[in-house]
């Protein structure tokens, strides 16, 4: 039995190490246990957030959907514009026509006045995934239709008052989540260019979504692969980590902005998995991440579906070429 003489005492070495190494193990313990209440914490958070976020929407898009349907089937005709034929003199005519259709319930009661046909006319104007229309009340009615592969997705509303031609329209109600501009959108471009805030709109609704269902779509297809996955709420920050290979590789991009489908700051890092602590053969180099070009370039000009098969093919050869000994 070895000893070791401090303060003149002496000092099981063996008892020593058993109790370093205790101490490491519980450390390890605790450092899982925390980063396992940590990515709880996440998700629960998520899907709060979720489920907020959709609760407090819910009543308004049932109400304004419901406005939409009858204001759709309440139509004498729905024109179907191309992007030339959508233009600021249609959105003034439709100004127009909302102002029309407010004195016409003014003067409902006033038999002194003839019918009109086109006064009385009630157009619904398509253009795109954009659905635009006359509500009551002064009001311009949007509603965007998203999609994603060409499949439908969630339909949004955002509702303008237009009190005269003499002031600005507003913003008084949506549906678009929370976590989207769309006040900072209205300041900046709804009372200089209300064409272009609600392509802006648009816009930031249909990349949200792109964004959002690349992500369910490798979840889909590739979790069995994915040991965590975290992302932001408008899904411009995401992150994940592939840990069914010899080593663990995280994946982080990062959008230039919530209009970008494709990232552009992009870090794939492939981290070699080290089998002993105690190996003291081990190098620093053999220690440090390194990075894997291809799957970064690949990241950067496909969808996230794509580029994670792309990566997932090439993987095994170009950590062979990294690590080989």
């Amino acid at each position: 039995m070895c000893y070791l003489a401090v303060a003149g005492k002496q000092i099981d070495l063996s008892l020593a190490i058993m109790g370093e190494v205790n101490f490491i193990q519980e450390e390890d313990v605790r450092l899982e246990t925390t980063r396992a209440r940590f990515s709880n914490v996440l998700k629960r958070h998520a899907e709060l957030t979720e489920r907020l976020s959709r609760d407090s929407d819910k009543m308004i898009f049932e109400r304004l959907q419901k406005e939409f349907e009858l204001a759709r089937a309440s139509q004498t005709q729905e024109i179907c514009l191309d992007g030339e034929q959508w233009n600021d003199g249609l959105l003034a005519t439709i100004r127009e026509r909302v102002h029309m259709e407010a004195d016409r319930k003014a003067m409902q009661g006033d038999t002194s006045m003839l019918p009109d046909p086109d006064f009385h006319a009630k157009t619904t104007y398509k253009i795109g995934s954009k659905v635009i229309c006359c509500l009551e009340g002064a009001r311009i009615g949007i509603q965007y239709e998203t999609s994603f592969a060409g499949e439908p997705c969630e339909i949004y509303h955002c509702i303008l008052e237009s009190k005269s031609f003499l002031e600005k329209m507003t913003v008084i109600e949506h549906t678009i989540p929370f976590f989207l501009p769309i006040r900072e959108a209205e300041n900046d471009l709804l009372s200089s260019n209300a064409m272009k805030f609600i392509d802006h709109v648009g816009e930031l609704l249909q990349a949200y979504v792109d964004r959002r269902e690349q992500v369910r779509l490798i979840k889909e297809l590739y979790g069995n692969q994915i040991g965590e996955l975290y992302h932001s709420l408008p899904y411009h920050m995401i992150e994940f980590v592939l840990d069914d290979f010899d080593c663990k590789v995280t994946v982080s991009v990062r959008y230039a902005d919530l209009l970008s489908v494709l990232p552009t700051r992009i870090r794939v890092l492939a981290w070699p998995i080290q089998h002993s602590k105690n190996n003291s053969t081990d190098t620093p180099s053999k220690n440090v991440p390194a990075r894997l070009s291809y799957a970064e370039d690949a990241l950067r000009t496909m969808s996230l579906p794509e580029a994670f098969a792309e990566i997932v093919l090439n993987l095994q050869q170009a950590l062979q070429q990294l690590f080989q000994h």
